[in-house]
């Protein structure tokens, strides 16, 4: 199949099944586009479109994100995941307002030096908000190439992603870009699929190599699977006379760059840490259940110590790092999913125990 059929056949397939009522779609604008496809970098549609929604009607501009503080917009993010993303939003929207006069760029390599944004994402907005032709190759087209090429070498190579470039070139038409850019990603998102490929349904059945050998789920080839480590930590859920839990702001890079937390003793006495961390005495009390997060490369096992302030609190004062966080009148602050978590399971306790 030439590559002027294969665009074809997908654009043929996208008039009568694609989705078109995305809300990011209407009206086509750079901005929207721009948020919608940080939000989608390894997170589904059904899971974005109420963050996405939601971070709109806030946020309807650049203008509006780049004078956010930043806790808002984490707080926004809270459960969507990998909040990279978001300070990285936040910090281009930040970049468009000083150096491109509040106007997203319509450069290639002013779109790339942004914060966030790679080669794949770039093209992906500059043709769906704009026309332009650049070849995209997010996770699903790099499924759809790799299936319908039949490409022996695992993903991780760089000879695979050097290929894959090269068929994306290859394959992008010079007409209706913006629809076969959007079509190309609804297929892999909805037809050819990482389980369970819809192949009879698939509008490149009939010259696509990995149905014709039967194995179209071998592809694409993924490197060897290693054990999944396993990281452990505590989380000192400490609790003053008045029944707020000390948070503190994590580091701005690393894992969960930005967001709020209980304060974390990996090894040794709780007590003695916190003493010698924070200046406080505590008393705990039975550790909960160890609760489980997964990372794309780790499992992280956290064991949440609920404790109590023995003495003042006056060592450990609010700053801008750190606060005495009232879990009956939640704020707009940003928290890891887990931390979410046990808040909402603290404050269930304490209304159980002020209902009693």
């Amino acid at each position: 199949m030439s590559s002027l059929s294969f665009s074809r056949r997908v654009l043929a397939w996208y008039d009568r099944h694609g989705r078109k009522t995305l809300p990011w779609k209407r009206p086509r604008d750079p901005y929207r586009i721009w948020v919608s496809e940080i939000m989608l970098q390894q997170t589904q549609v059904t899971t974005v479109i109420p963050y996405f929604n939601r971070f709109i009607a806030r946020f309807p501009g650049i203008k509006a994100l780049a004078r956010a503080d930043l806790d808002e917009v984490l707080h926004l993010w809270t459960g969507l995941g990998y909040y990279a993303r978001a300070r990285n939003l936040h910090k281009a929207a930040r970049h468009i307002i000083r150096e491109h006069r509040g106007v997203f760029p319509r450069a290639f390599e002013a779109v790339t030096d942004l914060p966030g944004i790679g080669r794949s994402t770039a093209g992906a907005i500059l043709t769906l908000a704009f026309g332009q032709r650049h070849p995209i190759l997010d996770g699903n087209v790099k499924r759809v190439l790799a299936r319908y090429h039949a490409i022996e070498t695992p993903l991780n190579k760089r000879e695979t992603e050097d290929r894959l470039w090269q068929l994306a070139e290859k394959h992008t038409p010079g007409k209706r870009l913006a629809d076969y850019t959007q079509a190309i990603m609804d297929l892999g998102a909805t037809v050819c699929t990482r389980t369970k490929p819809q192949c009879t349904t698939c509008p490149l059945r009939a010259a696509c190599q990995a149905r014709r050998l039967g194995t179209p789920q071998r592809y694409p080839v993924r490197a060897a699977s290693r054990k999944t480590p396993v990281r452990a930590t505590r989380m000192i859920m400490i609790r003053d006379p008045r029944g707020r839990v000390l948070l503190q702001r994590r580091p701005p890079a690393g894992l969960w760059g930005g967001l709020w937390g209980f304060p974390e003793c990996v090894n040794g006495s709780a007590q003695q840490w916190c003493r010698k961390q924070l200046g406080l005495n505590i008393q705990t009390d039975a550790p909960w259940p160890v609760l489980r997060h997964s990372f794309s490369h780790f499992h992280l096992d956290i064991t949440p110590i609920p404790a109590q302030v023995v003495g003042g609190t006056d060592q450990a004062m609010e700053n801008a790092e750190t606060v005495w966080y009232n879990v009956r009148r939640p704020d707009q602050r940003g928290f890891s999913a887990p931390v979410k978590h046990l808040l909402e399971q603290l404050r269930a306790s304490r209304s159980s125990r002020k209902d009693t």
